[in-house]
């Protein structure tokens, strides 16, 4: 299953209470259709009961439907070797969202709130069989392909119409299996002339409005069949910045590994932030500063993006404004490679947890 929205059916709303300043929860069912019944219905049956576990009784005019008000998270629970489930870091999410409500002054969701509500949210719908099944098959090429449970936590506004800022906001969390992110058939990734993220803006939240442009540029992208979009600075125009819904990663000759230092114009990446951890635990120099398309056309012998649905992606090649194309290796580089297996390995419990990122949902059988 690539990356669609198959909802699973139970889903979690909690609502800001300002009498009680606390958020009011409750779990919605859908329908009680396990996943084996789900998957012997008709095409027809079965997309009646999807589109109805969309429907989550939450107002349709808000400030988020009208001006893209909202933000959102993109976290990922594992199934595990030892036959168990994971989520990955989702404290780490839980303060990233916290802090983007907190950016659009609107009540910010606790953490530790989140995480207990994604927890059994997981633990739910693992009830009725929406979880996936580990398959070792999924180890030989480092889990590329694997199937994962993608949870989306979002924040939606009351009812409103002018601009505004949300004052009682809902707070949802739904989630679909996934594996590939990026389309097969595309290659490299090319330099939008779209500036993402300006100083003293959204860019640093996972605010919804940031991925309108996100949207237009990676479409434009694949149109001219690059598998991804990359962005530059919006003052020099000429360090880059991030992707369309990832962070970048560039591999210099002599191993150092460089990313765009963050600001106020590049989100922190939960899968970035790993990612850096992993190369120093391996002895690598990881440098987080700004770097030019100079740089990278002179030094750069990999390039690789990262983020939730993206995992670790090499991309093999990027084009700039003027055509100059600029070419790494094909497929995984070994730097990238390296650090894939050891991600996902944890991830998937084929390799030990260190740092305890794995948050347990369902405890394994080893």
């Amino acid at each position: 299953m690539a990356f669609a929205l198959n909802l699973y059916p139970v889903t979690y709303i909690a609502r800001y209470n300002p009498e009680t300043q606390k958020w009011d929860e409750e779990w919605l069912e859908s329908d009680k259709v396990t996943y084996d019944e789900l998957m012997a219905m008709s095409e027809a049956d079965r997309k009646a009961v999807l589109d109805k576990r969309n429907q989550m009784g939450i107002p349709t005019v808000t400030y988020t439907s009208q001006y893209a008000y909202g933000c959102f998270e993109g976290m990922k629970g594992f199934p595990t070797k030892d036959g168990g489930v994971a989520i990955f870091r989702p404290e780490e999410n839980g303060k990233r969202f916290n802090n983007s409500m907190k950016g659009l002054y609107c009540p910010a969701f606790p953490v530790e709130q989140f995480v207990n509500a994604s927890v059994e949210f997981v633990k739910r719908n693992a009830a009725l069989g929406y979880v996936p099944k580990y398959n070792p098959d999924w180890e030989k090429t480092d889990y590329a392909d694997a199937e994962s449970i993608y949870m989306r936590p979002f924040m939606n506004s009351e009812g409103a119409i002018g601009v505004g800022c949300s004052h009682q906001p809902y707070v949802v969390i739904c989630a679909t299996t996934v594996s590939a992110y990026f389309k097969k058939g595309l290659d490299g990734a090319v330099i939008t002339d779209r500036i993402r993220a300006t100083p003293h803006g959204t860019g640093y939240i996972k605010c919804a409005s940031n991925y309108v442009i996100s949207a237009l540029a990676k479409k434009e992208a694949e149109d001219a069949g690059y598998v991804e979009c990359v962005y530059l600075d919006a003052v020099h125009h000429k360090y880059f910045q991030e992707g369309s819904s990832c962070n970048l990663f560039f591999v210099l000759k002599d191993k150092t590994i460089v990313t765009p230092e963050l600001g106020d114009t590049i989100l922190p990446g939960i899968t970035r932030k790993s990612v850096i951890a992993l190369a120093r635990e391996k002895g690598y120099k990881v440098e987080e500063r700004p770097i030019s398309v100079k740089e990278v056309q002179k030094k750069a012998v990999e390039c690789f993006v990262t983020g939730t649905a993206a995992g670790i992606s090499p991309i093999s090649s990027i084009t700039d404004l003027k055509g100059k194309k600029t070419s790494f290796c094909e497929g995984f580089g070994p730097v990238a490679k390296e650090l894939q297996h050891e991600l996902k390995g944890r991830q998937y419990g084929l390799l030990d947890d260190p740092n305890n990122w794995n948050t347990i949902v369902i405890p394994g059988n080893k």
